[in-house]
């Protein structure tokens, strides 16, 4: 017989370890080290007794599949990240920072698919049931028959939600504060936060209950414990947004039955989350068309075209080493903008502090923002307006080409919508409405860029000397 494969984790940060030590290599945290056995299968957990295992049907690939059935919660954002709504017998997993509104969100969805008469449990382990039922109140939802129970013990939660008929939704909240009697450790531990979420996932693959799993995310952004648990679960969400902002975006980064980076957008309000059916519109409420240095970006979250204004301030430095600041972009991608300007274009940036910032806190991912952010940067130097009715898209390399990026058309089609007459894009991007219409200018390499920018200014310049 194989011998059982025994590993030791860390219960703070959630490494591996072959042997035990008193220190974790990972976090540098003592005594946070304990043994751990594992056991495969879907939604298995440890065993304490190995048994014989049982064999188990073999079937092809091919054969006659049918569509998963889902649950249409009516918020059509949430629907978006979903992909089409809550598929039976899933486990989706919603992370976010506190207080950011992941209670509020799935208190909202729990009403809409009960007043759609669906049997709707909701497990709270972080509130009392007198302060769940005052936020419902709060969301016009306590009118409704979603079932509630505060409980953090995970057999006492099974016992509980396998009374009865079968809950078509089952929500969690939070995965941090479950805890089994299998498990000896504290709740929220890496043992602790994996036994619960087996056993959910279990009881939602053998019940066909969909599961939602609430998950705090930590100083990373990353769901707090390990990230065995994203692997686990069918759907990964994360609800962002910024304190400051009073809209918030739910993205998907994994879903096993529908796209990914998918994004929800709504809206924070004191009557709960509404919500947002065009975020260009958000993003770009408060622009200023006549400011230099201001560049709006046709940008793709998944399947939906998102415009949004990116900015950048480039000034004189008085320090040794110049000022490198971004929020909502990557650093190392501005520094490599940067760099390219330089080197291929000769403007000096040098000597100049760099701030750039994405309007609203929204937070660009794809590289296709590259030429939006050189332009906002030469315009900023030059000290010239971009034309108000352009939006620009596209890659730039580390040559000064400008790469064609994917779904031109849709992008166009929502600058068109919201007013913008005009692009700047990459030459050779496919599906560009042909014949001879002037309003989208191909872009070959980044000099091409700068030049149209430094000839408006020159032009700018001379029309103010006449003056």
């Amino acid at each position: 017989m194989a011998k059982t494969r025994t590993q030791f984790v860390c219960q703070n940060c959630g490494t591996v370890h072959n042997r035990w030590a008193g220190k974790c290599d990972g976090c540098g945290e003592w005594n946070t080290i304990i043994e751990d056995d594992q056991m495969g299968g879907i939604g298995g957990g440890p065993g304490k007794v190995p048994k014989k295992g049982r064999a188990v049907a073999l079937t092809t690939l091919s054969g006659e599949t049918e569509e998963a059935p889902r649950i249409f919660t009516g918020i059509s954002e949430l629907d978006r990240a979903t992909g089409g709504g809550f598929v039976r017998g899933s486990a989706v997993l919603i992370g976010g920072d506190p207080g950011i509104g992941k209670s509020t969100l799935l208190m909202q969805a729990a009403a809409a698919l009960s007043r759609r008469g669906h049997r709707i449990i909701y497990v709270s382990g972080e509130e009392a049931v007198a302060q769940v039922r005052l936020r419902a109140q709060r969301l016009d939802a306590a009118n409704t028959e979603v079932l509630l129970a505060a409980e953090t013990n995970v057999e006492d939660i099974l016992a509980t939600i396998s009374e009865g008929k079968r809950p078509d939704l089952v929500i969690i909240d939070s995965i941090q504060t479950l805890w089994s009697d299998t498990a000896d450790s504290a709740p929220g531990t890496v043992t602790q936060v994996r036994t619960g979420v087996q056993a959910m996932i279990r009881y939602a693959k053998q019940t066909g209950a969909a599961m939602v799993l609430v998950g705090h995310v930590t100083k990373e952004g990353q769901i707090a414990g390990p990230r065995v648990v994203e692997h686990m679960v069918d759907a990964v969400l994360y609800f962002e947004g910024d304190r400051g902002h009073h809209y918030r975006i739910l993205r998907t980064v994994k879903n096993r039955f529908g796209p990914t980076d998918e994004i929800g957008v709504f809206e924070m309000s004191d009557k709960g989350l509404r919500e947002v059916s065009n975020p260009s519109e958000l993003f770009l409420g408060e622009r200023n068309a006549k400011s230099p240095g201001a560049a709006v970006f046709a940008g793709m979250e998944g399947t939906r075209p998102v415009l949004v204004e990116v900015q950048a301030l480039v000034a004189q430095t008085s320090l040794g080493t110049p000022r490198r600041a971004v929020v909502g972009w990557d650093s190392s991608r501005l520094s490599m903008i940067l760099a390219v300007l330089e080197a291929h274009c000769g403007v000096k940036l040098g000597q100049h502090d760099v701030y750039l910032n994405v309007a609203g806190g929204y937070r660009i991912s794809e590289p296709a923002a590259d030429l939006a952010v050189a332009s906002a940067l030469v315009s900023s130097l030059a000290g010239v307006a971009l034309p108000a009715d352009c939006v620009y898209f596209g890659e730039i390399s580390l040559s000064g080409a400008v790469r064609p990026v994917s779904q031109t058309g849709q992008r166009l089609k929502e600058a068109e919508k919201l007013g913008f007459a005009r692009a700047m894009l990459p030459v050779s991007s496919a599906e560009v409405p042909k014949g001879g219409n002037s309003r989208w200018t191909e872009i070959e390499d980044l000099p091409d860029l700068v030049s149209r920018i430094a000839g408006s200014a020159r032009k700018l310049g001379k029309s103010s000397e006449d003056d």
